[in-house]
């Protein structure tokens, strides 16, 4: 029901075999470890500013550049042309494509991010997948987990469909716009070219082509 094609575009991601036996979405999300463990070579090959620190199951692209202050745990890898900012945070089990932001005080784990994407201020991704330019606003959070810590379902109209996933943040397709402090709720799919507005809080499987609004009422009142 959720094809990977119809979300995501392959030729913009250097990794595009970890979706081969996927039959959702979604099933990639379990095949990091396993790839990374088998295929990832780690390297030096970007230009460090200051003293970031980077750990030894890490692989850099040419022309990546890490600012003073980041933070690779790994096992990761990024590639070629990237921007990590001052306080980004990279956890286990994460494949960045080319030409990728990853900002100040954004943490990343167990996620696919495609290439051009950007993620510059203050938003948690774990447990997802960012498509081609998709871009999350300031304070943007994809959540992972239920409250209860049970098994993510997907939700779409009147189909609930499991996932076999206690973590599953989001899928957020090619060219997606999600505006600030916005918050993704886990289990969470957003199709090609939407829009999210700041301050929204979404859960369920939003189409592509699509605005999602979320007005909030201002009252302003006299200060007695």
């Amino acid at each position: 029901m959720f094809s990977v094609t119809d979300y995501l575009d392959l030729n913009q991601i250097e990794h595009r075999t970890l979706f081969d036996n996927s039959t959702q979405i979604w099933d990639a999300l379990k095949q990091i470890g396993s790839y990374l463990q088998f295929r990832l070579r780690p390297g030096m090959h970007g230009r460090l500013l200051g003293q970031p620190y980077v750990g030894p199951a890490v692989f850099v692209g040419e022309g990546t550049v890490i600012e003073n202050g980041a933070t690779l745990k790994g096992p990761a890898w990024i590639g070629n042309n990237c921007e990590i900012r001052s306080g980004c945070y990279v956890r286990e089990n994460v494949i960045v494509g080319d030409n990728v932001v990853m900002g100040n005080s954004c943490e990343f784990k167990n996620c696919i991010v495609f290439n051009a994407a950007q993620i510059p201020h203050f938003s948690y991704v774990g447990d997802s997948i960012l498509g081609y330019k998709a871009h999350l606003g300031a304070g943007v959070i994809l959540s992972n987990v239920k409250l209860d810590g049970t098994e993510i379902f997907v939700r779409a109209g009147s189909q609930v469909i499991a996932t076999g996933l206690r973590k599953f943040g989001a899928i957020i397709g090619d060219r997606t716009e999600i505006g600030s402090n916005a918050v993704i709720n886990p289990g969470s799919i957003l199709g090609r070219d939407s829009m999210v507005y700041p301050l929204s809080r979404f859960s369920g499987v939003l189409p592509g082509n699509t605005i999602l609004k979320s007005r909030q009422e201002v009252q302003p009142i006299p200060r007695a």
